[in-house]
């Protein structure tokens, strides 16, 4: 009788670990069909081309490919110190203090971060071009007709984009983990007499750390394969990696080359994260958080009110400024207001048999964002679980695994999708694939702190008490994983409604989604079809806003740690 109970016993726990691997092994099928598969069709076809490696070699025996990698590494290294330079201040004062319309301008801040670049480049242009307002302003008091700010093509203007990018990353990664800091040792090292900025530097900016290397990561990888900013905003004077395999690829057809500087890309990438992860594994640890409600407060007196104050009006003017100037222009004509923009959107001149309705082109997005995040964060939260694991040297390749898709060409991957799915590539469902696969990395950093973070002896006292997995799962882990979350849902929905290069090459003409309607329009001469840009970049700017508020909304009133 003993060995049969014993073999009862041991069955379910056979029965569940191997659920249990199942369960680990699904974003590692789904990366291995969707990632690896597509890599290796394109690279198989392009390496098999008669002459490729004669290129190749020729290719690395090229000062100019030195010279273009330090470019991408130097400006993606700049840009990723002045983001957090500019977002470390927003992030204080989102994190310590509560004041009318924080949730509305937080949501608000969001919108750049998702933002199409064909899009931002417009609005940049519409706010520093020759044509902007703010040369519009300068010739109108200065009684000059020439343009006094010349930002085009510059490197000033691709930094500037960057930090427009990229600041909700610091905002959003550093200041909600800030916020959830207990401050009782703060308050104890001032007791002690210690001063404001050595409370910072010895206690704050260590439990910080785990959190300003996550966004670090993020903006430098984000600035690494930067393509859209630096192709639309720098000009032909300026390039990097990713923009050099969209020419070789897109322009010259040049396979070989675009391949090799995949390859070239993607080692770089994957050995940032490596570094990345054990830096990571030595600063991470288990804190006792506290709620954002306990921990932010209303300014006490004038000065805290006047930081928020200056904090607000900085943030608004620096990164609102270009979206209220793209939305200014979409309602002026010739000077004067008007809707005809956005009248024409719904016009079809040439009875093209291609033409999609903006509504239609809004529903597209709005279905393949909610596909998106059905997909992302179910695996998210398994890969976050995955890595919260005893760091292995199978957690340790893992981690950087399940980021490489951020460091990897959508050009690449668009190309891999043509060849390599088949049928599938006509199916609607690639759309959402595509957007997962993006979406996923974003998933899994936002989730895995707090799984990290998660006290394992609330597991343990409630598996003594005789709670099964899922039930644990649901009634312990679940409560305090609502917050971030809620954080990964906005982030999987709002990448997908912006998403741009993946899509452009895989969706169907009669599916197209709000950035593709934007680049179709400024693709055509013509005031009016930049005009339709405009004003579909104002709708796609108005969609993601009221997505992110309604979640920003319900986010900050979820369970408290």
């Amino acid at each position: 009788m003993v060995p049969r109970t014993g073999r009862r016993v041991a069955r379910p726990h056979r029965v569940r670990r191997g659920l249990l691997t199942l369960l680990y092994l699904a974003p590692l099928l789904f990366l291995a069909l969707f990632y690896v598969y597509p890599l290796l069709a394109i690279f198989q076809a392009s390496f098999s081309q008669p002459g490729a490696f004669t290129a190749i070699f020729a290719a690395i025996l090229d000062p100019a490919l030195l010279q273009l990698v330090w470019f991408t590494a130097w400006q993606a290294a700049v840009s990723t110190v002045v983001t957090v330079l500019a977002g470390l201040p927003l992030a204080y004062v989102f994190a310590t203090y509560d004041f009318r319309g924080k949730s509305l301008l937080n949501a608000l801040l969001t919108i750049p971060f998702v933002m199409p670049t064909v899009v931002v480049a417009t609005a940049f242009l519409a706010l520093l071009g020759r044509g902007g307002l703010v040369n519009e302003t300068l010739q109108r008091v200065f009684g000059v007709s020439a343009p006094q700010l010349h930002a085009e093509q510059t490197l000033w203007i691709i930094l500037l984009a960057h930090v427009f990018f990229n600041v909700a990353v610091v905002i959003r990664t550093v200041g909600g983990f800030w916020s959830n800091l207990n401050p009782h040792l703060r308050e104890a090292a001032g007791m002690l007499g210690a001063p404001p900025a050595r409370v910072f530097r010895e206690i704050t900016l260590p439990l910080l750390a785990p959190s300003l290397l996550s966004a670090s990561l993020l903006i430098f990888l984000f600035t690494f394969t930067s393509f859209g900013v630096i192709l639309l905003l720098g000009g032909p004077g300026f390039a990097t990696i990713e923009v050099e395999i969209y020419r070789q690829a897109v322009n010259y057809f040049n396979l070989p080359i675009a391949a090799f500087l995949s390859v070239l890309q993607l080692l770089i990438t994957f050995g940032v994260m490596i570094a990345y992860t054990r830096a990571q594994a030595q600063t991470s640890r288990t804190l006792r958080q506290q709620s954002a409600k306990r921990t932010a407060r209303r300014p006490a007196n004038w000065r805290q009110a006047l930081v928020v104050a200056v904090c607000i009006l900085l943030t608004v003017g620096a990164l609102l400024a270009p979206l209220l100037a793209l939305a200014w222009s979409s309602i002026r004509v010739d000077g004067a207001f008007s809707l005809r923009y956005y009248q024409a959107l719904a016009e079809n001149p040439r009875q093209s048999a291609f033409f999609v309705p903006p509504v239609t082109a809004i529903r597209n997005s709005l279905m393949f964002a909610l596909a998106t995040l059905v997909l992302s964060l179910p695996m998210g939260m398994i890969g976050a679980y995955m890595l919260a694991q005893p760091r292995t040297w199978l957690t340790a390749l893992l981690e950087p695994l399940l980021l490489l898709p951020l460091g990897t060409s959508a050009v690449t991957l668009g190309f891999g999708y043509i060849i390599a799915m088949g049928e599938l590539r006509t199916s609607l469902w690639l759309v959402p694939i595509a957007h997962t696969l993006i979406a996923l990395p974003f998933v899994v950093r936002t989730l895995l702190p707090s799984v990290r973070a998660l006290d394992k002896r609330l597991r343990e006292a409630a598996a003594m008490l005789g709670a099964s997995p899922a039930r644990i799962w649901r009634s312990v882990d679940a409560p305090l994983l609502w917050r971030p979350l809620l954080i990964a849902a906005a982030f999987a929905f709002a990448i997908s409604l912006g998403e741009f290069g993946a899509t452009l090459l895989i969706a169907r003409p009669d599916t197209p989604t709000m950035p593709m309607i934007i680049y179709r329009a400024l693709g055509q001469p013509g005031a009016l079809n930049y005009g339709q840009a405009l004003a579909m970049s104002t709708v796609l700017m108005t969609v993601t806003g009221v997505a992110l508020v309604l979640i920003e909304q319900f986010r900050l009133g979820d369970t408290e740690f």
